[in-house]
């Protein structure tokens, strides 16, 4: 039956393109196309460089690319001719108007749905992939039904749970899939054809079905609580510093709690990313909106640890340093906003660098992957900003070295080389504590942690 069922994603981001790889990958008997606006990104995806980096992406491709998988500009070809439509295209905070600042912004969405019921012949299967407010199913319903042509569609809610760095891991061993739909008959019987793909290599347990509402909302809340954890042990890792306590012994301890758990215990200089803060933002608007306040404020304090973390790393830096960056040379080792990825939206590179630059300080920003979306980034901010790829000529001639990226080519890294080519006396600031801090201080670094007490040859340090 399943034989000539033809799948579209509409999106070729960092959701839609491994997501469909991987379906295309396990599900032969379907043919699955990906198109997007961007013919840049599309070309990418037919090439042997693809447009985002992901361990074992380009193996998941080169499996099913040209036999059932396809990328396509074709956008409205596409979806005349596909039994399923899953849509994963940008859903970004609203940055105009009513919301601004915290709601989604469904302006592209909407188009989408718009596209898609002006383009349609036939009945379709329209799958939620973006991360999108609850209740948002019902109006692409209402927006796929208006007008003349009556055609029957079902939306399904299908959220994503990946990871950057580890998506082809995620998708190929899910710790679930959830689908959301609609508990009539047709809303049963189009579930039961998105189970039907899964279900090719996902065991039958981790697949969980919900209805709507539930399965939007599940998303939104998964995010949120992962932040939290993250803005709770930066919260704590202020306290260590003050206290002369290590974060990492008391995050050890707490994590063995079998009731909490270690993961994402890891104390930092601060989440980014594109999920965590859209969507924490996006929960507390959705509160606000319905009048719970005090949920809401709880909510935004996650946003305002993780904001307080990154002032507080640039500021332990600038107190330190004898109180001023002016002229100073530091090398920022890693961009991303965390390791395995190229992506750097959100990043707490980027917030730092600002900040340093506006201190005057010279940056020197090294990173395996994000270079190219490094100077992007910060294509309007003025000040001494250079980029190189290779970290040992980085750190040359600086009086600082921050690691921002969890790289495990950092820990790895010749410190007695670098040290001898830096300015005296020379810092490091470990935002991500992936390094052997007494072996830096043993070679003559002044040592800053995050959560820890700092290792320090001045006799005398406040």
């Amino acid at each position: 039956m399943n034989k000539h069922k033809k799948i579209l994603c509409i999106g070729a981001g960092y959701v839609g393109g491994p997501t469909m790889a991987m379906i295309a990958c396990k599900c032969p008997q379907y043919t699955v196309t990906v198109v997007d606006i961007n013919p840049e990104r599309i070309a990418g995806w037919n090439s042997d460089s693809l447009p985002i980096y992901e361990p074992g992406l380009h193996d998941v491709v080169k499996c099913a690319r040209g036999r059932n998988l396809f990328f396509s500009t074709e956008i409205e070809k596409g979806i005349q001719e596909a039994d399923i439509i899953f849509v994963s295209v940008n859903t970004p905070t609203k940055s105009f108007g009513a919301g601004a600042g915290m709601a989604a912004d469904l302006q592209y969405w909407e188009k989408t749905a718009r596209q898609i019921r002006d383009c349609s012949q036939s009945p379709k299967i329209i799958v939620e992939k973006s991360t999108l407010p609850v209740k948002t199913a019902l109006a692409m319903k209402r927006i796929l039904t208006a007008g003349d042509k009556k055609k029957q569609f079902e939306v399904l809610s299908n959220p994503e749970f990946l990871a950057e760095g580890t998506a082809i891991q995620d998708l190929e061993n899910p710790d679930r899939v959830l689908i959301g739909s609609d508990e009539t008959p047709a809303g049963m019987k189009a579930r039961k054809e998105l189970v039907k793909i899964y279900a090719n290599w996902v065991p039958e347990e981790k697949i969980i079905t919900t209805n709507l509402w539930s399965s939007e909302l599940s998303k939104l809340v998964s995010n949120a609580f992962l932040a939290q954890k993250i803005s709770s042990i930066n919260a704590i890792s202020a306290l260590c510093e003050k206290t002369d306590a290590d974060v990492t012994e008391v995050a050890r301890a707490v994590g063995m709690d079998s009731r909490l758990g270690s993961r994402f215990l890891n104390a930092s200089v601060g989440f980014g990313g594109s999920c965590f803060k859209k969507d924490i933002l996006n929960l507390v608007y959705l509160c606000r909106y319905y009048g719970l306040e005090p949920v809401a404020d709880y909510w935004e304090g996650v946003i305002r640890i993780n904001d307080f973390q990154k002032e507080r790393f640039v500021l332990n830096m600038l107190n330190t340093m004898f109180n001023t960056l002016a002229g100073k040379k530091i090398c920022l080792l890693g961009f991303a906003f965390k390791a395995d990825t190229g992506d750097t939206r959100e990043s707490p590179g980027i917030f730092i660098s600002r900040k340093l630059a506006e201190e005057k300080a010279r940056l020197i920003i090294s990173d395996p992957q994000a270079l190219e979306n490094a100077k992007h980034d910060l294509k309007d901010c003025a000040g001494d900003i250079h980029y190189e790829k290779d970290p040992y000529a980085a750190a040359e001639g600086c009086d600082a070295v921050a690691v921002i990226t969890e790289w495990k080519i950092y820990s790895e890294l010749d410190y007695e080389r670098i040290f001898s080519s830096m300015i005296k006396p020379a810092f490091v600031f470990d935002g991500r504590n992936i390094l052997d801090h007494s072996r830096l201080f043993d070679i003559g670094f002044n040592v800053f942690p995050i959560g820890k007490p700092p290792l320090t040859h001045f006799e005398e340090y406040v």
